[in-house]
């Protein structure tokens, strides 16, 4: 049977964590008072006399008026006071009777359980004043939505519903003084690409919006808001309200549109300013309100979730004190349960219905306005059900992995018998099917190494899954990156031995040839593949991901996306093997064997310079989009660190190229001034260590591992594997090894520290997360009033 506390660790909401009963304290408290009556009971055993007096006295207390009011109240009284302030809501303080008066242990006991207690009644009424905020504001939208949608299909009438399928109707309403020209420019911009909008695959993001402890982040989005209102925000008169909408340009094709459609007017239709003499028509059409239902549902959906955390941190918390109060009357023989119970169940946190009934509320609205009265569905946006891991999958991993062990001893076998990995070993094999194999095995290390960071956030109870914003029935469990992982390694190990055994036997067809570039061509289809077969949301996610670093800094940055790019700084190696690949099988080299075609050719060495840096000029691009929407100097110092990282990366490449002494010294100088920048930066911001005032020497105060070891041995690895550059200037190789196999090597450490890196900078970014309380996402909302504050 599993123990209480690990039921109720594996339970709680962790972004909460700190604001849940301290189980595990009131239960150290409690062993002190087990270990206390233990010593007095063999005190006891050597003062039998001293005892019976002691009976004799308590049994006279028995008829005095104070006894009796000790035997009404029992051996506790908790008593409830109002506190200082209104919002913190009723405190409750224990008062101790007969033995538990002098008793300091069960003192410290009761205090601890009375702050918990308190504790937790003041973080719910804050919680749920901030859900029912929220759910007054959804039902003020969702009462304008449902009048503007009432308007739109009143005006379309039965000549509308006969319109071409592309004529977008749309409804008129009184524009407040404030309105532009310029403002309704954008309007139109967004009609005209809402057809290459899915609302199944792209996924509008949505940008956190401020709490009321927040104030941080409220400084940001009022600075972004700035600057794209003129260019998203519409006024219009509804409900005897000038109201706006704001639907937020998160796409350079609705920025650059809307720019271009400003620039238009301004220049060449000047006349149109004239339009609105009349007191002004604004056309609100179909598009704008499909984006405004959809950014409310999201909404209602995320308060749904919340909700359900909020009554998940009623219930465990209840059960806790039940728990904790059923050891105490265990250890100590008394009855407190029955007289504290009380109290708990009376209590703020556990009295209140408000949660229930917005959730009720919250049901209703989200099935007669978004799911056609259909229940059933409805739930399955409110309620997503958790994809199961199957035995079935557990068992392919096991099948693949075997096959996968097997080819590749059956291929190293092979390799060292025909002395393929020597330096005196084929070199047309080395220079063109090698790299091939490389490439791969970088690739599915790094994917190797994510699907071990999500057993490890998991494990530890990081949120990675509301980090990454990731729909929780579409993101890829642990299982499933390994079950890729095996199978893809698998296939390419047996498609590589196939091809070195056909080579050995004399088969130099332009077809054999040809294996590794198919292979990749093989790959390449499955990932753009448009079925829904082989995690399609998955490919799609980084088809899009991908597109949002290759266009920095057109795309509002969110987590995935520096995330994303900072894996590719760690794989230029795999990027380069993939730059030569791509020239050898594309330009035909490889049916000649000219393998020095593409080394020779000027726009392939200029690209090797472009491949290098490339990476790190996106992470540069992001730094500096974050500090455009977010005006923290962080951002510009973190560019610094890429910048640096650019440098150091074409320094080596034309190092390699030269091999002279001046390039020599300049990649030493540059590379160990951005090794000190990017060591520094993992050490103090991303992982947040190396704080010499912390409660944990040298580390942070708060630590996800119990063993802090691990901490130190992870900065030491790191150190290690950031010299690891070096290896250029040592020219150091492994005997008769050939030098494309130890590059392999060293890339793998690199990728080897970067899987390490991704577990500590999630861990720190859940430990600033879960110090705000954010648990659901604060999605912004598309009608507001003129004036009113965002």
């Amino acid at each position: 049977m599993v123990k209480f506390s690990k039921q109720f660790e594996g339970q709680l909401v962790p972004e909460w964590k700190e604001n849940f009963v301290d189980y595990w304290q009131l239960k150290k408290d409690l062993k002190k008072i087990h270990l206390l009556n233990s010593d007095t009971s063999k005190t006891d055993n050597h003062h039998c006399n001293s005892s019976s007096q002691n009976s004799i006295l308590s049994s006279l207390r028995k008829f005095s008026v104070l006894g009796q009011r000790h035997r009404e109240n029992g051996v506790i009284q908790v008593h409830r006071k109002l506190a200082s302030s209104a919002s913190r809501g009723d405190v409750y303080e224990t008062e101790l009777h007969e033995q538990l008066a002098d008793s300091e242990a069960a003192k410290e006991f009761f205090t601890c359980l009375d702050f918990q207690l308190n504790k937790v009644n003041q973080f719910y009424r804050t919680k749920e004043e901030e859900f029912l905020n929220r759910g007054e504001k959804l039902r003020k939208q969702m009462d304008v939505l449902v009048e503007l949608k009432a308007a739109l299909k009143q005006q379309q009438g039965e000549g509308a519903l006969s319109q071409d399928f592309k004529e977008d109707v749309s409804i008129s309403s009184h524009i407040s003084s404030e309105e532009s020209v310029k403002d309704r420019a954008e309007q139109e911009q967004q009609q005209q690409e809402a057809n290459t909008d899915d609302p199944e695959t792209n996924e509008m993001p949505f940008s956190e919006f401020p709490k009321a402890e927040e104030i941080g982040d409220s400084k940001r989005i009022k600075r972004e808001d700035s600057k794209l209102r003129s260019l998203s925000t519409r006024s219009f008169n509804c409900q005897g309200k000038n109201l706006k909408i704001n639907i937020p340009l998160t796409t350079p094709t609705r920025t650059f549109s809307a720019i271009t459609y400003l620039v238009w007017e301004d220049l060449i239709n000047q006349s149109s300013k004239k339009c609105n003499s009349d007191g002004g028509k604004l056309n609100i059409n179909r598009t704008k309100l499909r984006r405004a239902e959809k950014m409310i549902r999201g909404a209602f959906v995320e308060l749904y979730k919340g909700l359900g955390y909020l009554e998940t941190y009623r219930n465990l918390n209840m059960l806790a004190f039940v728990k904790i109060l059923k050891k105490f009357d265990k250890v100590t023989g008394k009855q407190v349960l029955p007289i504290y119970l009380r109290v708990v169940e009376s209590s703020y946190f556990n009295s209140s219905n408000k949660v229930m009934n917005l959730g009720d509320e919250v049901e209703d609205l989200f099935i007669k306005h978004f799911a056609e009265e259909d229940r059933t569905k409805a739930m399955k946006y409110l309620k997503p059900r958790q994809r199961k891991d199957s035995h079935g999958k557990t068992f392919f991993i096991g099948i693949f992995t075997g096959c996968f062990i097997a080819l590749l001893a059956g291929y190293i076998i092979m390799a060292h018998m025909t002395g393929m990995y020597t330096r005196k070993g084929d070199t047309v094999y080395m220079e063109t099917v090698y790299p091939v194999l490389s490439m791969f095995s970088l690739l599915f290390l790094h994917f190797f190494l994510y699907g071990c960071n999500i057993f490890a956030w998991k494990k530890v109870r990081i949120n990675y899954s509301f980090i990454f914003e990731l729909a929780p029935t579409k993101e890829l469990k642990y299982r499933d990156v390994f079950l890729i992982c095996a199978s893809s390694m698998a296939v390419i190990l047996g498609v590589m031995f196939a091809h070195l055994s056909l080579q050995q036997k004399g088969y130099t067809s332009a077809q054999v040839k040809a294996i590794p570039g198919l292979l990749l061509l093989a790959f390449l289809l499955v990932l753009v593949c448009p079925f829904n077969i082989l995690y399609q949301s998955s490919r799609y996610r980084f088809l899009g991901v991908m597109r949002n670093i290759i266009l920095s800094p057109l795309y509002e940055v969110v987590m995935l996306d520096f995330f994303m790019a900072d894996q590719l700084c760690s794989q230029v190696p795999m990027l380069r093997n993939l730059e030569y690949v791509a020239c050898y099988y594309i330009t035909g080299s490889f049916k000649t064997q000219d393998y020095g075609y593409c080394m020779r050719t000027k726009h392939y060495q200029d690209l090797a310079y472009a491949v290098s840096f490339l990476p790190y000029y996106w992470r540069a691009m992001q730094c500096a989009r974050r500090w455009f929407d977010q005006g923290e100097t962080n951002n510009l110092v973190n560019l610094g660190k890429y910048v640096s990282a650019m440098f150091a990366a074409g320094a080596k490449v034309a190092y390699e190229k030269e091999r002279s002494i001046g390039w020599l010294c300049l990649f030493v100088v540059v590379s160990s001034s951005a090794t000190v920048y990017q060591l520094y930066w993992d050490f103090v911001k991303d992982w947040g260590l190396l704080q010499m005032n912390s409660k944990n020497p040298w580390l942070r105060n708060e630590l996800m591992l119990r063993r802090k070891i691990v901490y130190y041995a992870s900065m030491g690895l790191n150190l290690i594997l950031r010299l690891a550059w070096l290896q250029t200037v040592l020219h150091y190789s492994f005997e008769h090894v050939d030098y494309r196999l130890t590059g392999l090597f060293l890339a793998a450490l690199e990728v080897t520290r970067r899987g390490l890196w991704n577990f500590f900078r999630l861990e720190n970014e859940h430990l600033n997360n879960a110090g705000k309380f954010r648990a659901v996402k604060t999605v912004p909302l598309p009608f507001h009033e003129v004036g009113e504050e965002d």
